[in-house]
């Protein structure tokens, strides 16, 4: 059986070609082209069969990424929510993933990563190009929470870490430096296995280490 994937993205082209270049892939199929989040609900409305992954970029008219994505967790969780967009910038990419977005890509990606990114969402429910490889990202879902120990302040700073606050900000909530608070950071990329912010927030909510 086909993996059916749904698309939502404001720009025709861009979501035409992205539906061409997914159909190509082995074992896809793409099943909803929308142009922006009200379009993309009201297609998942009338198919009789919901799709299994839905790609969303972060900025359309009407209704956007963000808002699309809570509203499609919300009424139908079974759908797995992946982002696609040319903003790297931490305020969207953390909107996206708060909201219930299983990965964030960006639009520059390769089609070999991004048919990886859609084979991993769809078996593990999660894709987090900050990890080493697909062999040693299974040995992490096999961990259980419990077994990464992690000190109040770095659970403070995780939760905050999660959230739309700068570093800077994030040091003068917890009223500390920068520079401890760049060592809380690092400490929890080494604890996570991640590189980056995204990669820490997705392991972060993956493996419920914060609630928001």
């Amino acid at each position: 059986m086909k993996i059916t994937i749904g698309i939502a993205d404001d720009q025709q082209l861009f979501l035409k070609s992205l539906s061409n270049l997914i159909s190509s892939f082995n074992d896809f199929e793409v099943v909803i082209e929308a142009l922006n989040g009200e379009e993309l609900l009201k297609d998942i409305g009338i198919l009789k069969t919901l799709p299994d992954i839905i790609l969303i970029d972060v900025q359309m008219p009407v209704m956007d990424g963000p808002t699309a994505v809570a509203k499609i967790a919300a009424g139908y969780p079974s759908i797995k929510t992946v982002a696609l967009s040319m903003k790297e910038d931490d305020h969207s990419i953390l909107r996206m993933l708060r909201a219930g977005c299983s990965a964030y890509l960006l639009k520059d990606l390769h089609p070999k990563e991004l048919e990886r990114a859609l084979l991993e969402v769809r078996e593990t429910g999660y894709y987090n190009s900050d990890t080493l490889s697909v062999h040693y990202r299974r040995l992490l879902r096999k961990q259980d929470s419990n077994e990464i120990t992690l000190t109040d302040r770095e659970k403070a700073f995780l939760k905050l870490a999660c959230s739309d606050f700068t570093y800077k900000e994030i040091a003068s909530k917890m009223f500390l430096s920068e520079k401890t608070i760049d060592g809380y950071r690092e400490a929890l990329f080494v604890k996570l296995n991640v590189k980056s912010r995204t990669g820490m927030a997705l392991e972060a909510i993956r493996q419920n280490l914060v609630v928001f």
